[in-house]
């Protein structure tokens, strides 16, 4: 099979596309024939060494695939062969054939293509446990979304409205909120012009926002928990920016506000039949065009290092997807 591997940690630039035996799926894991992988920000990541999993020498980037089941362990008894599904892989997935553990795999509604499939698993399973397990987002309260264009942000952005929340959604260009306005997005921050801080106060009436959900950290996270309203919620999501901020302690204490981790994957592996009904319900309101997974643009396998530098790079709306057949 054909494979994009990384030999060593560095740019994407030194990826290789190579033909590598197809791996054997072991009695709690299924053998996935890969239609369509997504692009992630760990993915920029895990090929230079800064990820917290650093997978041994050589293989492949690309954390979720979706395609077609190929072969299924003994100890795997909800899938079949010919099954489609999406599953979370945490790498290996910008190659022909990938294999996953069962409880990582989730049948795909028959409605939706392996493209929308490959783009959906990883920003609405975030955004989704982000939302309902660890803010606890009730109707009616306000959600604050930074870099709310990119693809967890923007399904941050259609799940808040789903559950009834005002949904502000902040990003860096009047055409990237465009595209958060165009799926829901209730007040616009531009904060490539305007202080972040400034417009919160201004559109709450000086009371803060309920949920924060922030996969940028940096300068942003800092402007941000000084908004937060009274029992408010932090989501740390992610650090696009590239810097890990500190908190000085005493802002959640006068909040009386949490700042609470999300790590989607690991949740995932951990509470799978709550990561299923979080599932269930995206699926629900897919069907019922209540969410929109937004994918700009799409490689071939041979380009797939060019994906994550225009990913890396603040290229890319919405979700990029690497078509593998």
């Amino acid at each position: 099979m054909k494979a994009v591997l990384c030999k060593a940690f560095g740019p994407a630039e030194t990826l290789v596309l190579e033909e590598v035996a197809s791996p054997v799926p072991a009695k709690n894991e299924i053998l996935l024939q890969v239609h369509a992988a997504g692009v992630n920000f760990p993915d920029t990541l895990i090929i230079e060494g800064k990820y917290q999993f650093k997978p041994p020498f050589p293989f492949s980037p690309g954390g979720e695939a979706a395609g077609v089941v190929a072969a299924v362990g003994e100890k795997v008894n909800h899938l079949r062969v010919g099954d489609r599904v999406m599953a979370l892989t945490g790498w290996g997935s910008f190659a022909e054939e990938v294999k996953v553990p069962g409880y990582n795999v989730l049948p795909i509604p028959a409605a939706m293509d392996f493209t929308t499939a490959a783009a959906f698993s990883m920003t609405y399973g975030t955004s989704m446990h982000a939302l309902k397990q660890r803010a606890q987002l009730q109707p009616g309260e306000t959600l604050l979304v930074l870099g709310a264009s990119g693809g967890v942000g923007l399904a941050a952005v259609e799940i808040g409205k789903a559950m009834g929340a005002r949904v502000i959604a902040a990003a860096s260009s009047a055409e990237k909120l465009a595209v958060a306005k165009a799926l829901g997005a209730d007040e616009l921050i531009n904060y490539g012009l305007d202080n972040l801080k400034d417009e919160i106060k201004r559109l709450t009436d000086g009371n803060g926002v309920d949920v924060i959900y922030d996969p940028v950290g940096g300068d942003l996270f800092d402007q941000a928990i000084r908004s937060i309203a009274w029992n408010g919620r932090l989501l740390v999501v992610g650090f696009a920016s590239g810097r890990i901020p500190e908190l000085p302690v005493n802002l959640a204490l006068l909040k009386g506000a949490s700042v609470v981790g999300v790590f989607w994957g690991s949740f995932a592996q951990r509470q799978p039949q709550d990561n299923a009904a979080n599932f269930q319900q995206l699926f629900s309101w897919y069907a019922e065009g209540k969410l929109k997974p937004l994918v700009s643009q799409t490689y071939p396998l041979a380009l797939a290092g060019q994906a994550i530098n225009d990913l890396a790079q603040r290229k890319a709306v919405g979700k990029v997807v690497v078509q593998v057949r």
